[in-house]
């Protein structure tokens, strides 16, 4: 974490186990409520002081109860707010493997929109929404086969008239020929909807192996780098690297859009982009994503059980 903190950047603490331990869901027959709430309650008690960690509840939960999942969710961020960090960014994470497409229908948009803080506000708590672009939203296929905007538009419109916010913290693609056009679209949606969804992050950037068909980390060796198209092309090109990162709102609440037009890519509501200038570590090679897959007999690329996103090409609004 200080390495990516060291950077100026904001750095997400994201539980890597699909609402799970040992198989058993959390709240539901797994662990209990108070065993979950009691991990965030030490990461908050640790990074109380630094408002640019971003906690980021669990990744991907997926077949669970939504209403008793909210509930743990509760929990947590009433023992994150109780440990002190009162101002830090809370990410709520849907069923389904957080899909931005099914965050509506599934209930998880509603369900997680009843979670407060201990004051009753819902400032800094914002619905964490991943996508990616092949067959069944696994990201473990090259070809790309949707541009995601429709299943945006779902939840944009959620958003907006429910006066809350999200993140997209986890979306990408590979350097497969159907991908390009289709990965800009969709950034294009995010990019010009910035009202709704206030940040923005790339999976791939960092020390994967270089043969990851999700990278968009640079290409060549020392010296001689390329940059990824994917990430020039649509995410730096759609996202702005011109202005450094400042400390995002803490409020969740909702604001009216400067625009929701092409527009908005010069407005100053844009999320901005910036690189993080940790050095690299050696290339690890990508583990399995999760025990079950997405319905594709494979499984995508992460890190550890409990894992740190740090660095991951983050954009995030001023």
């Amino acid at each position: 974490m200080n390495t990516c903190l060291d950077t100026g950047a904001y750095c997400m603490i994201d539980l890597h186990n699909f609402g799970r331990y040992d198989d058993g869901i959390i709240g539901q027959g797994g662990p209990s409520d108070q065993v979950f709430a009691g991990l965030w309650s030490q990461f908050a008690t640790e990074y109380a002081k630094n408002d640019k960690v971003v906690f980021g509840l669990m990744n991907e939960p997926h077949d669970l109860d939504i209403k008793l999942w909210a509930k743990s969710c509760q929990a947590a961020v009433t023992a994150i707010r109780k440990a002190g960090a009162k101002k830090h960014l809370i990410l709520l994470p849907g069923t389904n493997f957080a899909s931005a497409e099914t965050f509506v229908s599934t209930g998880s948009a509603e369900a997680l929109a009843a979670i407060e803080n201990p004051d009753g506000s819902t400032d800094g708590l914002l619905l964490d929404l991943h996508k990616y672009l092949d067959i069944n939203n696994s990201g473990t296929h090259t070809e790309c086969t949707t541009d995601n905007v429709e299943g945006f538009k779902t939840i944009a419109t959620w958003l907006r008239k429910n006066k809350r916010q999200a993140m997209v913290s986890e979306t990408g693609a590979s350097m497969d020929p159907t991908c390009m056009e289709k990965f800009c679209a969709q950034n294009d949606f995010i990019a010009d909807n910035t009202d709704v969804f206030i940040g923005f992050v790339g999976w791939g950037a960092g020390s994967f192996d270089g043969n990851y068909i999700m990278t968009l980390t640079p290409l060549g060796k020392a010296g001689s780098y390329t940059d990824n198209k994917l990430m020039s092309q649509c995410i730096m090109k759609k996202f702005g690297t011109d202005r450094a990162v400042d400390a995002p709102s803490s409020s969740s609440s909702f604001s009216a859009p400067t625009s929701t037009s092409a527009d908005a890519a010069t407005s100053t509501s844009q999320p901005i982009f910036r690189e993080s200038s940790a050095a690299p570590s050696p290339s690890p090679t990508a583990a399995p994503n999760n025990k079950k897959d997405n319905g594709s007999g494979n499984l995508r690329a992460s890190g550890s059980a409990v894992g740190l996103l740090l660095a991951m090409a983050v954009a995030t609004l001023l």
